[in-house]
Formats: structure tokens, C-alpha cells, sequence
């Protein structure tokens, strides 16, 4: 039996933005806010149809984007009501700091909303502006101290670092403005660069290697003396606040899809609906599944996909996992503990290549 044995997620998608951030790939869309009204409602009757399909009770579920709290917190209430949910499930939900109010914090926690996550990236106003992100970093303090007061109990801050013009002390100044808000949890991402984004065609905006390499180092010493653990290369938290959505993830759980673009998983079948509003609303109020296609996984590639995700957490792979002639090659990479090896922090900057060498060690099997 699996550790995502009796798990069930539900990844609800989204659309909408004020504006799209220059490093962002994601189905996000400026111009149609006009179809918030629809597509909430396509929403449910999406989930409902699912459930009449005996949707399992979901362990967690997280709200993406896009930017949700562009909608009503009425409205997405509404749409998370219609989920069933087993005991103690997390319910997560991304926010943008300048949307915030307490409010808003207040019926999140009233309609079952029990973890938010907080796009921080930067508390540098000209790394913000690299970025593409137009909110007010003063606001990022006020939003953390309505979630507080709001009554959540656990949150996530997402940071992102190796913007264009991003200095060493920038960094750091983020990462100390974020440690005193004294976080469960904290996401830290190095910036990396997407296709048909404004960031692709712009050469000299592209993060360097070695300065990304030198600030995780130096953010992942400063989490630790605060308390917070890294349990997934870009991922850290307090003890017992580790986000159970991600996990769900790297053990190849199960989950179902809400909105469009949303990405949905069954035991080794993947699939993914279709990427605008206007198509998602008009399938759902058509009666079908708005699914656009979808992919299979051998059982040789879902083996493989599942070292590949577990290698990047505390867990690790098992001995087994690599072939001597690849243990030996990952001297200083990886390290057995309680037999299983797990990435040492210099592993986890070259997390792609003993990706690589799992991928040899286990043709080799």
C-alpha cells in the first residue's frame, strides 16, 4: 500500500488576474472578468457532476490561479461548499497580499478555508518590479496580520528568488521581512524561465545559476535557525505544518480537476481540461466533462516519476534506487539516512542531475 493510499485531492483553477506576471505560464487571463459570474457557476455544476460520479471525500484541496481572490469570498465559498471533504482536510487557498482584508480572512475561515497561501515573492519594490508583480509589499505585513487575527492557524509565504537586478542584500532583506512575520510555512522558489512568457524573449533578465545556487544556500541556513525544516527542495515549514496538498503530489495521489486548464490524476492516468473560460463554461453547460486530453503512464515511467518526485522530499528513495555506479558518482549529493538516501543541500541544487541518474540507474535494473 501506498502512502497516498487514502488520499483524494481536489486542484480547484482560477483564471483570472489584474495582471499577468512576467515569469507566469499559467492559464491566467486579464481581459475576462467579465465571466467570473458564469464560470463560478460552471464550477459547481462541474464538481457537482463529479460527485454524482462518486468523487471520493477529498484530504485536501487547493485553490490556484490565476488570482482567487479576485472572486467574492461569497462566491468561492460557494464553490468550495460543494466538495465533500474528510475529516480534517486542508483547504488551501493562494491570495494576492493586496486583496486581503480581514474580512475576506473571516469568511474563508466560517466556509471551511483552513490554510491560505500568500504570493509575497519579494519585499524589494524594484525586485517586485522585475518581476511583473504589481502588489504593495508594505501590504504583505497587513495581510499576515488579518490572516492572525482572522483565527488561521497555518499559512504559507511564497518567496522567489534571482530577479533581474536582485542583489545578494535584497534577498536577504525579503528573507528577514518574511522570518519576522513568523511563518508556518514558506515556499521559496528560484525564478526559471517559461516559454511565450515577456521574461523568455529577454535574454538579460534571465536569473544566473551561481548567484541562484549561493542565495538558496544562505535561505536555507537562515529557515533552519527559525525553526523551519526543509522537507522539499523549495519547501520548508514548522514541524506538523507541512502542506498535505503538495505531498499528495510527490506520492502520485490521486486528484481531481475544477476550472480550466486544471490538471487532474488516477492512478497513473493523467488529465487536463480545457484551457480557456469561454470553452470550460460552455462544455460544463453542455453536460459534458470538460476534459481535453489526457495520458496514461507505464507502469515502468510512473515507477521512474515516483523516485524522481520522492528523491526532491525529506523521505528519500529507497538503497535500491541507484545502482552502486551511480551512488558512487552522487558522492557528496546524497547521503543514506534511516536507510533511504536523501539530497544533501549541495543535492538539492543539482536536484535535475541525480534525477538523471535515477532515471540510468533504474534502466539499468
Amino acid at each position: 500500500m501506498t502512502k497516498s493510499a487514502g488520499l483524494h485531492g481536489v486542484y480547484v483553477h482560477v483564471p483570472f488576474c489584474a495582471k499577468r506576471c512576467d515569469y507566469c505560464a499559467f492559464a491566467t487571463f486579464t481581459d475576462r472578468h467579465h465571466l467570473q459570474g458564469e464560470y463560478v457557476r460552471a464550477m459547481r455544476m462541474h464538481i457537482d457532476a463529479i460527485v454524482k460520479l462518486g468523487m471520493p471525500r477529498a484530504t485536501s484541496v487547493f485553490v490556484g490561479g490565476g488570482t482567487p481572490t479576485m472572486l467574492p469570498a461569497e462566491e468561492l465559498i460557494s464553490v468550495l461548499s460543494r466538495i465533500p471533504l474528510a475529516p480534517h482536510a486542508e483547504v488551501t487557498v493562494e491570495c494576492n497580499p493586496d486583496d486581503i482584508t480581514l474580512d475576506m480572512m473571516k469568511q474563508y475561515l466560517a466556509g471551511g478555508v483552513n490554510r491560505v497561501s500568500i504570493g509575497v515573492q519579494s519585499t524589494v519594490p524594484h525586485v517586485l518590479q522585475s518581476l511583473g508583480r504589481t502588489h504593495n509589499p508594505e501590504n504583505v505585513q497587513r495581510a499576515v496580520a488579518y490572516v492572525k487575527e482572522a483565527g488561521f492557524t497555518t499559512f504559507n509565504l511564497d518567496i522567489m528568488y534571482g530577479a533581474a537586478g536582485e542583489s545578494l542584500a535584497d534577498w536577504q532583506k525579503t528573507v528577514a521581512d518574511v522570518v519576522a512575520l513568523d511563518p508556518p510555512h514558506v515556499s521559496a522558489y528560484g525564478l526559471t524561465i517559461e516559454a511565450n512568457t515577456p521574461l523568455a524573449s529577454q535574454p538579460d533578465r534571465h536569473p544566473d545559476d551561481d548567484d541562484q545556487a549561493d542565495k538558496y544556500e544562505w535561505v536555507d541556513q537562515q529557515f533552519e535557525r527559525s525553526g523551519l525544516f526543509n522537507y522539499e527542495i523549495s519547501n520548508w515549514s514548522k514541524p506538523g505544518h507541512e502542506c498535505k496538498h503538495n505531498y499528495l503530489y510527490w506520492m502520485q495521489g490521486n486528484y481531481d480537476a475544477i476550472g480550466c486548464a486544471a490538471h487532474g490524476h488516477k492512478d497513473g492516468t493523467r488529465w487536463w481540461n480545457v484551457r480557456t473560460p469561454e470553452r470550460y463554461i460552455e462544455l460544463v453547460n453542455g453536460g459534458e466533462l470538460p476534459i481535453s486530453s489526457s495520458e496514461t503512464l507505464d507502469e515502468s515511467t510512473k515507477a521512474l516519476e515516483e523516485l524522481q518526485l520522492l528523491v526532491r522530499t525529506k523521505d528519500g528513495v529507497p538503497t535500491t534506487a541507484f545502482s552502486p555506479d551511480d551512488r558512487s558518482l552522487l558522492e557528496g549529493l546524497i547521503e543514506l539516512v534511516d536507510d533511504r538516501y536523501v539530497l544533501t543541500r549541495a543535492g538539492r541544487l543539482m536536484a535535475n542531475e541525480v534525477s538523471l541518474r535515477l532515471r540510468a540507474s533504474q534502466s539499468s535494473q
